[in-house]
């Protein structure tokens, strides 16, 4: 007899006003099975009209974040024998607007993103844009900053948030700790306008170490951590906090 869970999605479309709903369809598992692999056989052979998101299959482009029976997860990652249960309920992240069933909208998320210029900054504009060499790095100075370059931008440090969850102008946990990875890095020469955007009640300011990005994180990135080394980077700068962000 082949194995079978009952897989509960969470389905809804609130531009159209389709409100959230609980759909249930059981889908026979294989070994090594994915919670994505299960949401593919749906999507082929059960209800076309489920939507959700994937791209890599391999943990590394972050698009497959979900919330699976109430923890987020790399859906992709996640297989269906490591939950230890016959029904495997998927939502979609909590914190980003659902555009349909399991497909949120990550403007937002991205735009924060953007805001503390997650790019390398030279002094020399023309060498910027045109450089003539690569510019060399030893190993101590990656080392400083390697392990919040792991970020994929899945959301699920988003997601995990209690402070995003109740104040839509915080910058959020992945966006800090970049600013953190780029003001690390010693390529890097911008040492005003970054702290600037960070140096706010509602940038590096407003985290209440929660840390429960950092426990969400499957990058291991810890977010938690690069807003506190950020801080004491700020406070270091001689900047003035801002009140406004």
């Amino acid at each position: 007899m082949v194995e079978k869970i009952t897989l509960k999605i969470l389905r809804s479309i609130p531009s159209k006003g389709v409100k959230p709903t609980v759909e249930k369809y059981s889908v026979p598992v294989f070994k090594g099975m994915t919670v994505l692999d299960s949401l593919l056989y749906v999507k082929g052979h059960l209800d076309h009209s489920v939507s959700f998101r994937y791209s890599c299959r391999m943990g590394n482009c972050g698009s497959c974040s979900m919330v699976v029976n109430g923890s987020p997860r790399l859906t992709c990652q996640t297989q269906i024998s490591e939950l230890g249960t016959k029904e495997v309920e998927v939502r979609p992240l909590e914190n980003f607007p659902v555009i349909r069933d399991l497909v949120s909208d990550y403007d937002e998320f991205y735009d924060k993103h953007r805001e503390v210029k997650p790019y390398l900054i030279r002094r020399d504009k023309t060498e910027e844009e045109h450089p003539t060499s690569e510019y060399l790095q030893s190993r101590e100075e990656l080392d400083k900053y390697i392990q919040f370059a792991l970020c994929i931008k899945c959301g699920q440090c988003f997601h995990a948030c209690p402070i995003t969850s109740t104040d839509i102008r915080y910058l959020g946990p992945q966006a800090l700790s970049q600013a953190y990875r780029y003001l690390t890095d010693s390529r890097d020469q911008d040492n005003h306008e970054r702290i600037e955007a960070v140096n706010t009640r509602n940038g590096c300011w407003g985290c209440h170490l929660a840390e429960s990005c950092s426990e969400a994180c499957p990058k291991g990135v810890d977010p938690s951590l690069g807003i506190q080394l950020l801080r004491r980077m700020v406070l270091g700068s001689g900047h003035k906090k801002r009140q406004k962000g």
